[in-house]
Order: C-alpha cells, then sequence, then structure tokens
C-alpha cells in the first residue's frame, strides 16, 4: 500500500460513491415495498449467485476458508450483514438529509479508528483535507441555507447510520491491515471475485439471521411488482460488486484515511441525481461543494516531504 493517487486510482474512487447515491435513492425507491433488512438479503443473495461462475474454484479449498472462518465472518458482518441493513433501515426511518449528514462523517471515524486501533497518528493534511471536505457536504446538504442545516433533527435512524458509518470504517481497516494469515505469502491465491464470494457467503449468515429478526418482530413483508428484479439486479451489480471491487482497490492502493474522503462525494452525486429525477438543474452550490470535496481529497492525498 502507498500513498499515491494516481488518476486511475481517483477514477475507482469516484464509482462507489456514484453506485451508492444510486444505490440511496433506490433505497427510498423500495420504503413500503420492500423490508429493508430483506432488502439487504436479497441484494447479497443476488450478488453471491452472480459471483459463483467465476469463485467456484473457492470450494475447493474449504481448509483455506476453515483457518480462517474467524476473520472472514467479520468481514461479512461489517461489510455486508451491518452495513447495508443498518443504511437501508435509516432510510425508512430517517430523512435522506440527516443520513447524508452522518454518512459526511466517515472520514473522521476512518481516522479515529486508525488512531485508536492501528495506532496510525493522522497528519496535518489529512485533518485539514476533512475540514473541506466535510464543509463541501455541508453545502450540498443544507443547498447553501444555514437555516436549513441548523433546523435538523435527529431520530433513532440517525443512531442506525451512525452505526453503520461506524461498521464501514472498521470493514475498510480490515481490509487494509488484515491479520498476518491473510497477508503475503500465507493469503489465499484467491482474486478479487472470489474474495468478495468467502466474504458475501459468511455475510448472508447475517443476512438471514438479521432478516429472520425483522420478520418475527415487523411482520413485514414483501410487495412484489415489475420493477422489483431490476432494482435487485442492479443494487447487486453496481453498489455492490462495482462498488466493492472499486473500493477494495483504492483500500489496497491509498489506504482507508485516503479513500474515505472519496466517500463524501455520494451527497453531491445524490444531489445531481435527485435533481435529475426532479427535472431540476444543478444549482451553483454544487459547483462550489465539489470544489471543496475534491480540495479535501487532494489536500489528505498530498505525500509528505522527504
Amino acid at each position: 500500500m502507498n500513498n499515491n493517487l494516481t488518476l486511475r486510482v481517483a477514477f475507482l474512487l469516484t464509482l462507489p460513491p456514484l453506485m451508492w447515491a444510486a444505490n440511496a435513492v433506490v433505497g427510498r425507491m423500495a420504503v413500503g415495498v420492500v423490508p429493508p433488512v430483506l432488502l439487504n438479503l436479497l441484494r447479497w443473495t443476488v450478488v453471491a449467485l452472480l459471483l459463483l461462475p467465476l469463485a467456484w474454484p473457492v470450494l475447493r479449498q474449504p481448509q483455506l476458508i476453515r483457518e480462517r472462518w474467524q476473520h472472514l465472518s467479520i468481514l461479512g458482518l461489517l461489510g455486508m450483514g451491518s452495513y447495508n441493513a443498518l443504511q437501508y433501515l435509516a432510510l425508512h426511518t430517517s430523512t435522506p438529509l440527516n443520513v447524508t449528514l452522518i454518512a459526511a462523517s466517515s472520514p473522521v471515524w476512518m481516522l479515529a479508528i486508525g488512531a485508536v486501533f492501528y495506532k496510525v497518528q493522522p497528519r496535518r493534511e489529512d485533518l485539514i483535507g476533512a475540514a473541506l471536505s466535510l464543509a463541501g457536504v455541508v453545502l450540498v446538504i443544507s443547498r447553501g441555507e444555514l437555516d436549513r442545516l441548523l433546523s435538523i433533527s435527529f431520530v433513532v435512524g440517525d443512531l442506525l447510520m451512525l452505526a453503520a458509518i461506524i461498521s464501514w470504517g472498521f470493514y475498510s481497516w480490515l481490509l487494509a491491515r488484515p491479520p498476518a494469515h491473510m497477508q503475503g505469502a500465507a493469503r489465499p491465491k484467491w482474486d478479487w471475485a472470489q474474495f468478495l464470494w468467502v466474504q458475501t457467503m459468511f455475510g448472508l449468515g447475517w443476512c438471514v439471521l438479521s432478516a429472520g429478526t425483522e420478520l418475527a418482530v415487523s411482520g413485514e413483508e414483501i410487495h412484489w411488482s415489475p420493477w422489483v428484479p431490476v432494482l435487485l439486479l442492479f443494487i447487486a451489480i453496481g453498489p455492490s460488486l462495482i462498488a466493492y471491487r472499486c473500493w477494495g482497490l483504492g483500500v489496497a492502493s491509498v489506504g482507508p484515511a485516503i479513500t474515505a474522503f472519496f466517500g463524501n462525494l455520494t451527497p453531491l452525486f445524490a444531489a445531481v441525481l435527485s435533481a435529475a429525477l426532479l427535472g431540476e438543474l444543478p444549482r451553483l452550490y454544487h459547483g462550489l461543494a465539489f470544489a471543496l470535496i475534491v480540495a479535501g481529497i487532494v489536500v489528505s492525498a498530498r505525500k509528505k516531504p522527504v
């Protein structure tokens, strides 16, 4: 892993927030149609099926999986079983404005987790970058109006989204700093599809457990319509396969702290997508926010002078 942010890595890290912005829009559309935790289960079930033709050789290596089941189970819990389910729950019980604001705190949590659990102290550039990037996000979610920002109130759903972001922070650091049996020559020769499939299979166990709990508690069921399969296929391919692959490459290239700043592009993309769906043109504050977010990324990616 190094801190060189190339154009290729920047492009790869721009795709996940675009996919996740679309995922938030789709998740909001699914309210009242598909229960949130069940939606997460169906999403990763489709992902597992799509990956199986690429990942089936892993089935010949049960010993490698058994030796690493604890680490893989934690990855499945944090990355598939928790983050997405909590996000869909938050979209049911909180406002999109609040969810976006809390998600924008991702770089802060990434830096905090790195400092506390991995002894990686944030640089001055990281802190300045976080401030610039968060300022851009605040500009988007407030639509350039201070009164709108000051009127925000927090509810239970906001706490769910906070838990989701913390879960994602730990997941990203586990990818960047895996245990010894997942490093170097000790790491199984799994390609990206095989590794994601193994994580997904462990994650599905958590998804089944949480979806069963949801059904027992709420009794809410899915309301099938022609567009539901299309919805599931999109969130399985875009926000899952494409986004997770690109995010994993980004974390491996520049680390979770810098990678997290790209996540702040999500509310900007969400604003643009929402504007497009509503037939509204982007406004000046979108451009200003984009400049601030990019500035945060550039500052945080600066290498320390030798």
